[in-house]
């Protein structure tokens, strides 16, 4: 079983201004010559975490890793404003351009993989391939299943706390509901919210529940970005025009090495999309992780995630 690379520092890291409003931060790992990858984390409003830089060899490959738009070190922090899927793309096509990168592989998890799907759809002929875990196509019966009712149903300790945050008249539309919270101008009412919201989700991400990732989302700053973004993005379809928008332009992708990695017990993002991604797009690689949920950290995932970037990297 592969194991992650050992711990790096970045070689480069900085302050990029995207807009009038954003500034995102990135950080480079690896070695500046070698093969290009971006990585694309979770939410969206996840951020990245020092773990991320370690899927990779860094003697071979040159990795570009950033906090999307509101989100981690970038500022403003959990800003909605020109805070889009197409705004993130865009921003990730500022980043290519600025440190001189042709094209480059795409790796991304969970709303990673959306980004990932959206990007290359966008931008086909700068993907070199796609290193995509936990799929999730940001539709409706995906929302539905996490956060009104079907995950519920598998850990209902855990569903008790973001329930309850919602008075019983607005639970007929728990992400409405919570959007009025995250967006409320009393502080107060968008922490609780926020915390609820990201616990529930830390709580149901692994096979075996962690208390670590749980205390995690407790913190304000992740809490804050991870719901008020997330929240904002499904109450917009994610920004796309239909509502299968990624299955619907997956032909434009199919040349694209491509690598999909899914935990079968996954809760957050069930396995149902990943195969229905698979099976109109039967040429990637589809690997299926008999003993893993939803997160990047467990052991199968992490190693399926680490081979396919060795298989790549033999490619050049």
């Amino acid at each position: 079983m592969a194991n992650l690379y050992p711990e790096i520092e970045p070689f480069d890291s900085g302050m990029y201004i995207v807009s009038d409003i954003h500034t995102i931060y990135y950080e480079r790992v690896g070695n500046p010559n070698g093969i290009p990858v971006v990585f694309l984390h979770g939410g969206p409003g996840g951020g990245l975490i020092p773990m991320y830089r370690q899927f990779f060899d860094p003697s071979v490959y040159h990795v570009m890793l950033f906090d999307q738009r509101g989100s981690g070190r970038s500022t403003p922090h959990a800003d909605l404003r020109e805070n889009t899927t197409w705004d993130l793309i865009a921003d990730m096509e500022k980043l290519r351009e600025k440190f001189g990168i042709d094209k480059w592989y795409v790796f991304g998890g969970s709303w990673g993989s959306t980004l990932s799907l959206a990007y290359a759809v966008t931008h086909a002929d700068r993907c070199l391939g796609l290193i995509l875990r936990g799929i999730f196509l940001t539709r409706k019966k995906e929302l539905q299943w996490f956060y009104q009712y079907g995950a519920s149903e598998i850990f209902p300790d855990f569903w008790e706390r973001y329930r309850d945050e919602i008075p019983e008249a607005e639970r007929g539309d728990f992400i409405t509901a919570y959007h009025k919270r995250l967006t409320s101008d009393d502080e107060n009412v968008r922490l609780a919210a926020a915390r609820a919201w990201a616990v529930w989700e830390g709580s149901t991400s692994k096979l075996y529940p962690d208390k670590n990732l749980m205390d995690h989302w407790e913190g304000e700053h992740e809490a804050l970005s991870l719901a008020r973004i997330e929240c904002h993005y499904f109450m917009n379809n994610s920004f796309f025009p239909t509502e299968n928008y990624l299955i619907e332009n997956v032909d434009k992708i199919r040349h694209i090495p491509t690598v999909i990695v899914q935990g079968r017990y996954d809760v957050v993002c069930p396995i149902t999309s990943a195969w229905e991604l698979h099976r109109v797009f039967p040429e990637a690689e589809f690997t299926v992780v008999s003993d893993a949920g939803h997160s990047v950290s467990e052991k199968g995932i992490t190693s399926a995630l680490v081979d396919a970037m060795e298989k790549f990297k033999t490619k050049h």
